[in-house]
């Protein structure tokens, strides 16, 4: 990795991944990013999107947004999420379209590369998804193929890049070719707003703070929050998720209780309110959250406590 000399500018940036569904976005996007999503939960005012991930490099900062599936609107609501898209797509500074190696182009791809036809200014480079699952002479002839739909669509690739992100094969250099699309700019997310905890982790914070707000004079330190169980709920269709989280709420001593809940439950309903939206904006995904508090006597002079809440 090359140092970055005074002559060459820091850069930063959104970059977006579309494509239809299965194309490899998510894949590649961890690839990118290493493992674990990195995730953040105070976003800049720059975007209303959730952040999938921030690639750090000496000199420069990747952000990967998420958009909203781009698709055939058969409904008002769904030319509503297109706007929401075609909105986006205009705010970011890159956008790559996952085409996946292993599939002939279809009908979806060539709807969504038109509407990208239609943004002159944003660069747009062609990622060629699941290499690993093709011969040369397959991949070959898809490049070719997409070079030829941009054409057709007066559509200009700043790049077509084949990547697997499976083998991590070409990962480093999509990165290396998005980085100069990028304005220059000071990182938009300074290292500490940055984390790769695990989600639960991020989610007992969530509540937490959520908790705290309010009875923070009267129970400061006396609060902690575990995450039991994230689980997605079964049988909903693939458009409509939902996470289950069940999180506990411990308090040192019995009379903390009805502070906690509050007359009639209506605080612990609104701390429940407060970090689901919260929690849904981190995760990208709705969340049904059943929170509980419990007594965990003088936890936190009890090591034992301490260990299993998890200090």
């Amino acid at each position: 990795m090359s140092e970055s000399s005074p002559a060459s500018p820091h850069r930063a940036g959104f970059a977006c991944f579309v494509g239809r569904p299965n194309a490899g976005k998510s894949t590649l996007t961890n690839a990118l990013v290493g493992t674990k999503v990195a995730i953040t939960s105070n976003r800049p005012q720059t975007t209303r999107h959730t952040v999938r991930g921030i690639v750090h490099r000496p000199e420069a900062q990747l952000v990967l947004v998420d958009t909203p599936g781009l698709h055939k609107p058969r409904t008002l609501l769904g030319e509503r999420l297109n706007d929401v898209v075609r909105t986006t797509w205009a705010e970011v500074d890159v956008i790559g379209l996952c085409i996946p190696a292993d599939q002939k182009l279809g009908p979806g791809d060539r709807f969504i590369a038109a509407e990208l036809a239609g943004l002159k200014k944003t660069p747009k480079v062609a990622v060629i998804t699941k290499t690993d699952l093709v011969d040369s002479q397959k991949l070959a002839e898809q490049l070719i193929a997409v070079d030829r739909l941009g054409r057709e669509l007066g559509l200009e690739w700043a790049e077509i890049v084949p990547v697997s992100a499976v083998g991590s094969s070409q990962v480093g250099l999509l990165a290396d070719l998005l980085v100069p699309m990028l304005p220059e700019s000071p990182p938009l997310y300074p290292d500490g707003d940055l984390t790769d905890e695990p989600e639960q982790v991020m989610v007992a914070e969530l509540i937490r703070e959520a908790a705290l707000e309010g009875v923070r004079d009267e129970l400061p330190h006396s609060i902690a929050v575990v995450v039991e169980e994230m689980i997605p709920r079964e049988d909903r269709p693939a458009d409509r998720p939902l996470l289950d989280v069940h999180a506990n709420v411990y308090i040192e001593r019995p009379s903390q209780k009805g502070i906690i809940i509050g007359p009639k439950g209506s605080r612990l309903k609104d701390v429940g309110t407060k970090s689901r939206k919260h929690i849904e904006a981190l995760l990208g995904t709705p969340v049904y959250l059943d929170l509980h508090v419990k007594v965990a006597k003088d936890w936190q002079r009890d090591p034992k406590q301490l260990r299993k809440l998890g200090f």
